[in-house]
Order: structure tokens, then C-alpha cells, then sequence
């Protein structure tokens, strides 16, 4: 999946573009997201958000974070309930979660097919589907039948 390149001077644009009104801190945790192309957690955000000498609080990232969900700037990825990524990549796509490293993999969108959708409820659309393939090393499976057999 092809990735855009932004600078701290492209991202006010970028900003802008999705309704969102380009403050120095904001201009940081997006250049946090979007200089890196990997799906990084917040607490990380906050730390390349504060590289720069700016004083970035836990609030105003989590705060930020929202508003840039809520503008469809980045997508919000819950890989297990303790684990949250924010992907600068909005295109369709999914992910393989590796449960061992807790890195998140792009899939691209036509690997995969999902059929079968149950009737959705009334007064619904659908607006998407995303799937998280949960995945580990095989030497994991293999340990416990290893102590098994000595």
C-alpha cells in the first residue's frame, strides 16, 4: 500500500483539509502518525509528539486522537482490548495483529472476502468491515509439546 509523505510544513494542509484547525500541538502528534507509516499506540505518540521540546499532555493526545478519528484523518485499530494503534493509512484494508511482538500488519483490502453478512438491523447501513487476523510465532505452538514430550 503506497504511503504519503508529510512534513510538519504539508500537515496545517492536511489539517485543514479535514476540518480540523492546525495548532502547533496538533501539527506535532500528526507528524508523530504520519512521518513514521506504521500503526503507532498513543502512548508513543506522546513520546515523538514531545521529541521536539513541545510539553504535550496525555489529555491533549487522547483529545487529538479523537478529533482525528472523528475527522476520518486516521482510523482507530482495536487489536485486543488492551491494545489500540491509530493507522495513518484510511484506505480499505485490514491487518494481521501479531499477539507475540504486538505489531500490526497491513492486508490489502482484496485479500480477503468476507461473505455470509447476517440481514443488518433496520434503519441500518452497512459503513464498513474490518478484520484483525490474530497471529504468533509456530515455535509458541511448539513449546508446550516439547515440555510434553521430554
Amino acid at each position: 500500500m503506497e504511503h504519503k509523505t508529510h512534513t510538519r510544513e504539508s500537515l496545517p494542509a492536511l489539517l485543514r483539509a479535514h476540518g480540523i484547525s492546525p495548532t502547533h500541538q496538533r501539527i506535532e502528534i500528526a507528524y508523530a502518525i504520519f512521518s513514521h507509516h506504521e500503526h503507532v499506540a498513543a502512548d508513543r505518540i506522546l513520546a515523538l509528539a514531545n521529541v521536539s521540546a513541545t510539553e504535550t499532555s496525555k489529555a491533549t493526545v487522547y483529545n487529538t486522537l479523537k478529533l482525528f478519528v472523528e475527522h476520518k484523518l486516521i482510523r482507530e485499530v482495536i487489536a485486543d482490548p488492551g491494545k489500540v494503534f491509530y493507522d495513518p493509512n484510511t484506505a480499505p484494508h485490514h491487518h494481521f495483529y501479531d499477539v507475540d511482538s504486538g505489531e500490526l500488519i497491513d492486508i490489502d483490502a482484496d485479500a480477503i472476502q468476507v461473505s455470509g453478512l447476517p440481514p443488518l438491523p433496520a434503519g441500518t447501513v452497512a459503513e464498513g468491515v474490518d478484520v484483525i487476523v490474530r497471529i504468533r510465532s509456530r515455535r509458541a505452538d511448539a513449546l508446550p509439546d516439547a515440555l510434553t514430550a521430554a
